[in-house]
């Protein structure tokens, strides 16, 4: 870990949730372009948060970290002095001079580049028509030039979503259906349709920053060997405990440094090829829409709707890694997720990853199966450094100890019953397509 990735550690939202699990924390966006004013996540107008506050620190648009202080309502002035403060105390907040000679790019610049590639932004949504208003509105105030939104509605209870689709966004949206369920399914789908040369996959429920699209488009431009790029997801909302406990746990960022990987480059961790979780989420991720569509798309086995739970896009990372491509992580394309409100919902959600996770690995091995003799080989020092991680993340998080060693044993007992579940995935997806 460098002294960068300790400040920003250092700034993360879990010193916040320590004190209290309980306390509310109110997620804000601070711009030191404009020191003076906080935004709610996504930019979507002014905040004048009471109590606790996690601010993403940007400069020029770009993320540095996180910081946190407490505020009082109406009195944002003094918020702000106190969250510039601490950005300058515990980022590396470059000068004025720097920043403009180079060490961060121009992203006013992004989307007035001549021939503009088309992104295709594929929605896949089912039987949630209240939450993709806000997602949609997201996307459509993209400053990229050409975008293509695409809501793959997938084995819906009503025709809800398409009349909404239809009556509120016209042409501005295109309206697909998949009648059989499964996220891997309704991934394929708009895969199927979509026209960019570029595709990226956005929840329903997310709140996309309006540099997003452009930030994607950045990173493959960079490098034509890189086949896939992941972006920063940030929490929406940190109002109850269990959104709390899932940042104490994890959550799904991944830092505020651009990375890449590649099998052309030297790693001394034997596991990189099987922990491609590392790389990113599938809340946040996009592809060279003909290399997607050469591997296939989607297993779909795998993913949420089907008995694997999930993995659909680990399998897809480790496909693009372990094919020769490279996988990039931009920090500067940002999400909002909602985390799960309730414990019973984030403890379903944390089981569901690690059945997921074991799922994705019998599918690498059913996929490619000369894998199988390395994974055996490194799968038991993979599983000690994973619950070593685990239990470091509860030593560091006391008042939260106790629920922290319960997710991670959910998820381990998930991570062991993925194989089989992966298996009776297969056989039932065998007998949708005799069935089509």
């Amino acid at each position: 870990m460098n002294g960068s990735d300790r400040r920003t550690a250092a700034a993360c939202p879990c010193p916040a949730a320590r004190d209290s699990l309980y306390t509310p924390v109110r997620v804000v966006e601070l711009d030191l372009d404009e020191p003076g004013e906080l935004h709610s996540p996504g930019g979507l107008g002014p905040a004048d948060p009471d109590g606790r506050v996690l601010a993403l620190v940007r400069l020029h648009g770009h993320p540095l970290g996180l910081v946190t202080a407490t505020g009082t309502a109406g009195r944002s002035a003094a918020l702000c002095r106190a969250l510039v403060d601490a950005a300058h105390r515990e980022l590396q907040v470059p000068s004025l001079s720097t920043a403009t000679a180079g060490t961060l790019p121009d992203r006013t610049g992004r989307a007035r580049a001549a021939a503009a590639p088309l992104i295709s932004v594929i929605v896949c949504t089912r039987n949630r028509p209240q939450l993709l208003p806000r997602s949609l509105d997201s996307l459509l105030r993209t400053d990229h030039p050409r975008v293509e939104v695409i809501v793959v509605d997938n084995a819906p209870a009503d025709d809800a979503t398409e009349q909404l689709v239809r009556s509120c966004y016209g042409s501005r949206v295109r309206y697909l259906r998949e009648p059989v369920p499964g996220l891997a399914r309704a991934r394929n789908r708009g895969l199927a349709a979509a026209r960019g040369e570029l595709c990226a996959f956005a929840d329903d429920d997310l709140v996309v920053d309006s540099g997003w699209v452009s930030a994607m488009v950045e990173a493959f431009r960079s490098d034509d060997r890189i086949g896939c790029v992941t972006g920063l997801v940030m929490p929406a909302e940190l109002d109850t405990e269990a959104q709390i406990a899932l940042e104490e746990y994890g959550g799904y960022a991944r830092g505020f440094t651009a990375r890449s990987w590649s099998l052309r480059d030297h790693s001394e961790d034997p596991l990189l090829r099987f922990s491609v979780g590392r790389f990113g989420s599938g809340a946040n991720m996009a592809f060279r829409t003909g290399l997607l569509r050469r591997l296939g798309g989607f297993d779909t086995a795998t993913g949420a709707g089907t008995a694997a739970r999930g993995g659909e896009e680990l399998l897809v990372f480790f496909r693009v890694f372990n094919g020769g491509h490279t996988v990039a992580y931009q920090p500067d394309a940002i999400v909002w997720h909602p985390h799960p409100r309730s414990m019973e919902a984030l403890t379903r959600q944390v089981f569901n990853y690690g059945v997921g996770f074991g799922a994705y690995l019998a599918a690498a091995v059913s996929h490619q199966p000369r894998v199988l003799a390395g994974l055996v080989r490194l799968l038991p020092r993979g599983v000690w450094r994973w619950l070593a991680a685990r239990r470091q993340r509860a030593q560091d998080a006391p008042v939260a100890r106790d629920a922290l060693a319960g997710l991670g044993r959910l998820e381990f007992g998930g991570l062991m019953y993925g194989p089989f579940s992966y298996l009776l995935s297969v056989w039932h997806q065998r007998g949708v397509r005799t069935g089509e």
